[in-house]
């Protein structure tokens, strides 16, 4: 599945990683893998921001802001009654 494209908090400092694979284990949408002894994104889109990568990731490697983007995103536009939408110049952001 996946969500909105290009919106995704999802970011990895390589220097950081040592390629444990945790990120890998955790990740309920399969957005890393391992690739020459280091994580690496390989489905950005299909993150759902939940937040299991970074807080799993013993070397602080990853960041993400959990319940933003996406996620905020679809639960908006269903309580709003709009499309799924992560533009903040409304004034009011996800």
């Amino acid at each position: 599945m996946q969500y909105l494209k290009n919106v995704v908090t999802l970011t990895l400092d390589s220097e950081k990683c040592v390629g444990c694979g945790m990120c890998v284990q955790v990740c309920p949408h399969q957005v890393f893998a391992l690739s020459e002894k280091k994580a690496q994104i390989i489905n950005k889109d299909s993150c759902m921001e939940c937040g299991a990568c970074a807080t799993n990731c013993a070397f602080s490697a990853i960041d993400v802001q959990s319940g933003v983007g996406c996620s905020a995103g679809i639960i908006n536009g269903i309580l709003k009654g709009t499309g799924p939408s992560c533009d903040c110049s409304g004034g009011s952001c996800c």
